[in-house]
């Protein structure tokens, strides 16, 4: 069956239709990584996003359920140059077309990404459509230029109720803005007793659960919708260590007064080049996000520049002058991409053991 990918600028690429049948409107964005298509599916920050592979050949090591991170996909649409129609890998449980049927994700293949890659590179993310149906292009792409961005994302991937995942070490709460498994996996491989909040809990009941420390996750969209966690946050720095990764990064960069601002086309693969200011030491990182911490705003905040992105010198990473905060805007739990900054989870641990020390009242909560 043929599909239509439509941009709002009037491309449109023609190619087979693979996955369930219909029509999605969404942000077209591209990702870099040769693998780890499956965890990118699986990425509540790619909510609202058709997503676009530029490695030429998909599918073919099939996918597994050991590799989700998160229980369904979240992308509205799927782009790929081909499809590999006969997976071989020993974990292999289903084909990628069969697995995107299931969860109802429509994707198309066979077009040019390269080409398709470019124009998003030039002129930015644009809104798009994957459509499996026989209409008139010029119809459209009215619907396109029509739709409108789905706006504070967080509020439909966050968890609806508070859970826990019980360990033996400190607790940590984590405020749930869109979280990948590969960030409880990684507080849980440091035995942390985690307690996972919706993204609009409020102070007291951020609180209530006596933490050592709070981490807040990855989640899609725009910053700038989420002011009242913004303000829950201001409201916690210096009274519980915090660790915030991607839009937990932007979210502790607002509370001490920086701006953010959207890219061109933003940042999403996993071998991107960033510098820790501290060490001089540059790791390859994994990365998913739309939106920066502008670099000027943080003049006459409480924050100091920690890590740089070594293609455009963006904002990578800040810590707070005074208080226990820190954060990072790209993913050192991976998941797809290196682990290269996995340490920062040691860090984050040592962190809240100095912050507590000679505190036994706290240090002793669970």
């Amino acid at each position: 069956m043929k599909a239509k990918l439509v941009l709002e600028d009037g491309t449109v690429f023609v190619g087979e239709h693979f996955g369930a049948s219909g029509e999605v409107l969404g942000e077209v964005v591209f990702n870099t990584g040769m693998t780890g298509y499956q965890e990118i599916l699986t990425d509540p920050s790619y909510y609202g996003q058709i997503v676009t592979l530029t490695y030429p050949l998909v599918g073919n090591y099939g996918c597994t359920v050991d590799d989700v991170e998160s229980t369904k996909p979240h992308v509205r649409g799927f782009v790929v140059r081909e499809l590999a129609q006969f997976p071989s890998h020993y974990r292999s449980q289903f084909s990628l077309h069969d697995y995107l049927l299931r969860e109802q994700i429509v994707a198309i293949a066979g077009i040019d990404t390269r080409k398709l890659t470019r124009i998003l590179r030039v002129y930015g993310t644009m809104r798009g459509m994957i459509t499996t149906f026989d209409t008139e292009e010029s119809e459209l792409l009215d619907r396109v230029r029509a739709y409108e961005r789905v706006r504070d994302q967080v509020k439909q991937v966050t968890t609806r109720q508070a859970y826990r995942m019980p360990g033996e070490g400190l607790r940590v709460v984590l405020l749930d803005f869109g979280t990948k498994m590969g960030i409880l996996r990684s507080l849980r491989a440091r035995g942390c007793d985690v307690v996972v909040l919706p993204a609009h809990s409020s102070r007291e009941e951020i609180l209530s659960w006596r933490p050592l420390g709070i981490m807040m996750s990855n989640g899609p969209g725009d910053p700038a919708d989420l002011m009242d966690i913004v303000d829950t946050v201001r409201s916690l720095i210096g009274q519980v260590p915090i660790f915030g990764v991607c839009m937990g990064h932007q979210v502790l960069s607002l509370a001490c007064g920086a701006v953010t601002e959207k890219l061109c086309f933003g940042h999403r693969g996993v071998n991107h080049p960033v510098k820790d200011l501290r060490t001089g030491r540059v790791y390859m990182t994994s990365q998913n996000h739309g939106y920066v911490v502008r670099e000027g705003s943080l003049t006459g905040t409480d924050l100091e520049l920690t890590h740089i992105n070594q293609n455009d010198g963006t904002v990578e990473g800040v810590r707070h002058r005074s208080a226990s905060a820190y954060s990072v805007q790209y993913h050192p739990e991976a998941r797809p991409g290196p682990d290269d900054s996995d340490y920062l989870f040691d860090e984050f641990i040592t962190d809240i053991k100095r912050f507590w020390k000679g505190d036994d009242e706290h240090a002793q909560a669970r």
